[in-house]
């Protein structure tokens, strides 16, 4: 079965990650739309999705309309927060077929800033 460019590279990197990862970090996959950004915090051990944060959530989207860079801010930060409620701070950070680059960049300093460690 043959692969396109960016599910080749999806795969590439979230393999990578997986491959590297440890019982004491989990995997942190973004994914980002022309409007929207969620990310979830990923255990590859059990294959369970311990915490997740989006732009489509009720309180996210009635706020005050933002760009889309200051959205990235505010899902990082609600996840920063999630995080540190269940006692996470160590991640591999999963970016995906997506350049750490705009937005995904903004939205790894963020948790950096709020105690995250990649």
């Amino acid at each position: 079965m043959k692969l396109d460019t960016s599910k080749r590279k999806r795969f590439r990197v979230s393999n990578k990650v997986k491959n590297v990862s440890s019982n004491d970090r989990y995997r942190l996959s973004i994914s980002r739309s022309s409007k929207n950004i969620s990310a979830q915090i990923i255990d590859d051990m059990k294959n369970v999705t311990l915490l997740s944060a989006s732009s489509i959530e009720k309180d996210i989207k009635s706020g005050e309309k933002v760009n889309k860079t200051e959205l990235s801010k505010i899902v990082a930060e609600k996840l920063a927060k999630k995080a540190q409620e269940k006692k996470i701070t160590k991640i591999y950070f999963d970016r995906g077929i997506y350049k750490y680059h705009g937005r995904v960049k903004v939205f790894a300093e963020t948790l950096r800033k709020n105690g995250m460690e990649f």
